[in-house]
């Protein structure tokens, strides 16, 4: 079988609490790991998508609207729907195994996630990523 769900690809969350939001696939595991026996992925996603931005608007409100709310999850691949898009952005080197392990690690990579995605937000690329998904 081809392995399509390879580190890049758009992925959407069906179940748990960001179900219906878009994420990256960061590192993918097809044969799982000793912790987690199933093919699962590392995923970073958005959780609270920028708002809308009209022409009135002032600088100081373009910059809290354009705020984007960033999660990152292990996921079984039975959870996620992959799209065609993929998205190329180096969140390996942000996103590590012990990303997991520590609160406080979390909190920084999720930080450096928000800090990537606002700079690919802000410059007009992969419009379609940062738009809410309406079902």
């Amino acid at each position: 079988m081809v392995k399509f769900l390879k580190s890049g690809k758009v992925v959407l969350v069906l179940s748990g609490r960001f179900a219906g939001r878009k994420a990256v696939i960061v590192k993918n595991y097809d044969e799982g790991t000793g912790s987690k026996p199933y093919p699962h992925a590392v995923i970073a996603g958005i959780e609270r998508y920028p708002l809308k931005i009209t022409k009135g608007m002032g600088q100081k409100r373009i910059a809290k609207r354009s705020r984007v709310k960033p999660f990152i999850k292990s996921i079984n691949y039975n959870h996620i729907l992959p799209t065609r898009y993929n998205l190329d952005l180096d969140l390996k080197s942000v996103v590590t195994a012990e990303s997991f392990k520590e609160p406080s690690q979390r909190v920084t990579s999720k930080k450096a996630i928000k800090k990537l995605l606002e700079e690919r937000y802000n410059s007009g690329k992969n419009k379609w990523f940062f738009q809410k998904l309406r079902f």
